[in-house]
């Protein structure tokens, strides 16, 4: 754990960032799987690009796992280490892609952004000001969620001419 980083901490609830880190880092596995297991079973409309979106997005949730995992070894916090946990501790809820259809998965995740979106700007509000490397890394996470969830937008819009 670093001794610096949590001396220049200057969040008043240090467990309650903790907590927060720990329920986004859920989020983030939960949203690794959600879009990775969405392109391998992806069927219908645009269902190249779709897919090629999903495995990138994938990837970024696995990225941002791995910033928050980090975060929270820093602060002298535990990572939530029982995948069991992730379900129980995430408040965005993970959606089974037991629909297949492209409009189907993409209207899920359009959903978990959004979520996404509300819990890394709770964590930018908390930080501000008290915690700049937490603060960056949300701000950072929370600029590629944005992103995510303009390209469900995207989709979503697209579909609509089919």
């Amino acid at each position: 754990m670093g001794e610096m980083a949590q001396r220049i901490s200057k969040v008043e609830n240090k467990e309650e960032l903790l907590k927060l880190l720990n329920c986004a880092f859920a989020e983030e596995w939960l949203a690794y799987y959600q879009y990775w297991i969405g392109a391998k079973i992806a069927e219908g409309l645009e269902r190249p690009k779709v897919v090629a979106e999903f495995m990138e997005h994938a990837g970024e949730e696995l990225k941002h796992a791995d910033w928050l995992v980090d975060r929270i070894i820093e602060l002298g916090g535990t990572p939530l280490i029982d995948p069991d946990e992730w379900k129980k501790q995430a408040q965005c809820r993970y959606d089974e892609p037991a629909n297949p259809d492209t409009k189907v998965l993409v209207s899920q995740n359009l959903t978990a952004e959004r979520c996404a979106v509300a819990r890394y700007q709770q964590i930018c509000e908390m930080c501000q000001g008290k915690d700049f490397v937490t603060f960056n890394i949300s701000r950072k996470i929370l600029k590629e969620e944005l992103e995510h969830e303009q390209e469900m937008e995207d989709f979503e819009a697209d579909f609509k001419y089919y």
